[in-house]
Formats: C-alpha cells, structure tokens, sequence
C-alpha cells in the first residue's frame, strides 16, 4: 500500500453512500473501496485506487470476491486486464438459475 496515496479522495464519497467517510480507513474498508471504484469510479478514482493499492491488491480482490461483488461485464474486463485466470466463484451462482426454472 503506497502512504503517499493515504488520504481517501473526497470525491469518493458519492460511491459510499451509506458510509461516512471520515470514518473509512484505507486498511479496513480495503475491499468496499476496490469494489466500489471497480465499478463505479471515474480515471481519478481508478488511478487513485490503483497507486494506492497496487495490481497485485486489486487482482487478489478479483480473485477472490470479484465474481460475486462486481457485475459480470466489469468482472470480466478487470480480471483480463490485471490477469486473474483463476478465480473463486460464488457457491450458489449455478443453482440459482435451476431454483426458477419451470
């Protein structure tokens, strides 16, 4: 994590609605802000986003929660773009389209 990048972007609080952000710390709410600027953020709040964690930070939260925190189209571009091949999938994404079916 770069300390130069410490200070959240004021401009990120449209995107966190339901927080204050005087009290969201970059540690803490590390995967909020990734999810969040992933989907919603402008080239500021993504370049912000991406000094301040790191490729490695970001493709790790892909990896890990991308799938079922990120709409399909923005998963998929952001994990081809930082190059995550593997990735954990949601346990129920599959058997969710059987519970409906007629």
């Amino acid at each position: 994590m770069n300390k130069k990048s410490a200070t959240i972007p004021s401009s990120i609080a449209r995107l966190l609605q339901e927080y204050r952000l005087e009290n969201v710390t970059i540690e803490s709410h590390a995967n909020v802000l990734i999810e969040r600027i992933l989907e919603m953020g402008n080239w500021d709040e993504l370049r912000w986003l991406f000094q301040t964690y790191g490729v490695s930070r970001i493709a790790e939260y892909i990896k890990t929660f991308g799938h079922r925190g990120l709409s399909p189209m923005t998963f998929n571009y952001w994990r081809k773009l930082v190059g995550v091949e593997e990735y954990r999938q949601a346990p129920f994404s599959e058997i969710r389209r059987d519970v409906w079916r007629d």
